[in-house]
């Protein structure tokens, strides 16, 4: 899955945080609510307008992340 079809960065949003296109909802507070132990349907029916493709996609976005500040590995 693309992420970026679901995450978008805007200055005047949440102070420019990862948000879930077309929400104030940020990737940090999907991944939170999954660190919590919520599952993906739990997420989707505390927060209506996510689909269970964007919470995947906060997923996609944070692997990626963390794949570009991760040292390489030997």
């Amino acid at each position: 899955m693309d992420y970026r079809a679901h995450i978008s960065i805007n200055p005047a949003v949440r102070s420019g945080k990862p948000c879930v296109k077309g929400t104030r909802i940020t990737v940090f507070d999907v991944l939170d609510s999954m660190s919590s132990g919520m599952s993906v349907e739990e997420i989707v029916s505390d927060f209506p307008q996510l689909t269970r493709e964007a919470v995947l996609a906060c997923l996609g976005y944070a692997a990626d992340r963390e794949r570009k500040v991760s040292p390489t590995r030997a």
